[in-house]
């Protein structure tokens, strides 16, 4: 059971993560945008997106991680490495709905950043990613 459970939370973190890549990604393109249309497929690109794919993976990844934990509570809440991770998936927990926060405000036209804000908005789950990739497999302490 728990092999399944492992497999079904790496690939609901996968999805996860491409809406995390790819929504600010989205952010930068519609910030530039100026004319009517493109602003107005990106509206529903986004919300498609963050909605569709990002909201089912994000509750899959943190329902599927917490189910192995109650299987197994004596190993894992006693790993040093678990607790650093879930402190970093808290942060994209915040980070989801920060995404969320400006897609709003570009539905709304309310945006007030720069296509340079979200360039570097975006590589924030990078850094996050190779972290938790970094704690679950090395298992520092």
């Amino acid at each position: 059971m728990m092999l399944w459970l492992k497999a079904f939370h790496i690939v609901a973190v996968i999805c996860w993560f491409a809406g995390l890549f790819y929504l600010p990604r989205l952010f930068v393109y519609h910030a530039q945008s100026e004319d009517t249309i493109s602003i107005e497929r990106f509206k529903i690109m986004e919300r498609k997106l963050y909605r569709g794919i990002m909201w089912p993976s994000m509750v899959l990844t943190i329902v599927l991680g917490a189910a192995m934990i109650y299987l197994a509570p004596a190993y894992y809440l006693q790993q040093g490495w678990l607790h650093a991770k879930l402190t970093l998936v808290g942060l994209l927990i915040v980070y989801h709905f920060y995404c969320g926060y400006y897609r709003q405000r570009f539905a709304d036209n309310q945006n007030n950043k720069t296509h340079t804000f979200y360039r570097v908005f975006n590589e924030l789950p990078v850094v996050l990613l190779i972290v938790i990739v970094i704690l679950v497999v090395v298992k520092p302490f």
